[in-house]
């Protein structure tokens, strides 16, 4: 063992980062952050950078910036980890023990997940907001399209900010009726659920949103293939089984998703999770096999959404039953299972939808009515939520 650490936490994301700082702003001296990146990136931006309303640098900040003062940066990947044994092994080859750990290490883009997809990125009108460098393609791609099928693709199993393929559906419908080139375009949404959203009331908001648009949704619906070579797209009803070959001018894809290779591969992730998500009890954020170890954000099997709303309300859960492990009790800490969606319905609109483990309504803007569209959404979403995660969130104070 090279080293060992009271508390070791796997992932620089923003899971990572605010636990890392309400540790050290509860006393915690060692506390150790694994992670190999040199930018930390506030990602629901990408979205309004795809739709030509933010630009992407301003996601993006140095790793170095955000990491809280006194935590130890093992700046380094994980390859394994012995549970048992309460090691973390590294790419470089370092073995770190610990007291208790946390893992935070985000979601898997499976871009092999579609066939064709990986070799069409980027070209002939495909992008994808669910990349960095991608995002500023996606309105590049907007802004070039005039005619023809646009496609925007929601695959199914879970994904992080699941409202993200509709947003950016209607950021650009938006734009092209702006442009008097709508009525030139077939906007198509793939969606693998049967409605627009999981709760009827938002469901039919959004529904009179994209017939506004004359968006043609195919519901219980996946894309199984893309031929970057003829330009087309293979849909699949998920009801009969027949599929649909489209050729596409425009095509957002949102790739499959699923935990990191290390964890589908290691103790840690539920046996019984075809997606291979760390094991965890859906309040508490504790391991279901290994007290020891504590999860949250993207790669657990908590039921909510995954959004960097939910990390918010799961941070001070998970802290406070660790800290109390650490103390040889139990904590009093309980996650109902809140997340959080803006969708931006417009280039000037949004719908907020805050709910719960029971898809109950959790408004906390009381003066917001979140069963309707409220303008102008920009202070919100651009200005508001990302000073929110830099400076309350990403520093334990919120």
């Amino acid at each position: 063992m090279n080293h060992k650490h009271q508390i070791v936490i796997i992932g620089g994301g923003t899971g990572g980062i605010t636990v890392a700082a309400r540790l050290k702003k509860a006393g915690v001296a060692d506390v150790a952050l694994i992670e190999p990146a040199d930018t930390h990136y506030y990602q629901p931006l990408w979205t309004l950078v795809g739709g030509g309303r933010a630009k992407a640098p301003e996601s993006a900040r140095p790793m170095a910036s955000v990491m809280p003062a006194g935590v130890t940066w093992i700046k380094d990947s994980v390859v394994s980890v012995d549970p048992d044994a309460h090691t973390v092994t590294t790419a470089g080859g370092r073995v770190v023990g610990y007291d208790r750990l946390v893992v935070s290490a985000g979601i898997q883009l499976d871009w092999d997940g579609i066939p064709g997809l990986q070799e069409a990125l980027g070209k002939d009108g495909v992008s994808s907001n669910y990349r960095y460098d991608l995002s500023t393609v996606t309105w590049q791609n907007v802004q070039k399209t005039t005619s023809g099928n646009a496609i925007f693709h929601m695959p199914p199993n879970p994904i992080k900010c699941a409202g993200a393929p509709q947003k950016i559906a209607y950021l650009a419908c938006d734009y092209w009726r702006e442009q008097g080139v709508l009525g030139n375009i077939n906007p198509i949404m793939v969606l693998p659920t049967p409605g627009m959203f999981g709760i009827k009331e938002w469901s039919d908001v959004l529904a009179k949103v994209a017939a506004g648009y004359g968006i043609d949704v195919r519901f219980n619906s996946v894309i199984t293939e893309m031929d970057p070579v003829n330009h087309t797209v293979t849909i699949k009803s998920n009801e009969t089984g027949e599929t649909d070959t489209i050729e596409y001018s425009f095509a957002h894809m949102t790739p499959p998703q699923s935990a990191p290779d290390w964890i589908k591969n290691s103790p840690l992730a539920d046996p019984e999770n075809p997606m291979g998500y760390v094991g965890v009890n859906k309040h508490t954020m504790q391991h279901n096999v290994y007290p020891d170890v504590f999860a949250l954000g993207d790669c657990t099997t908590t039921p909510n959404s995954k959004t960097g709303a939910a990390i918010r309300k799961q941070a001070p859960v998970l802290v406070e039953n660790l800290l109390a492990s650490l103390k040889g009790s139990v904590g009093a800490g309980s996650y109902d299972g809140y997340a959080s969606c803006p969708i931006t319905t417009s280039r000037k609109k949004m719908l907020l939808c805050e709910f719960d483990y029971d898809f109950n309504m959790k408004p906390s803007l009381p003066l917001i009515d979140q069963k309707k569209e409220f303008t102008d959404y920009t202070l919100l979403k651009k200005v508001g939520l990302p000073n929110l995660y830099w400076s309350l969130m990403l520093k334990g104070r919120a």
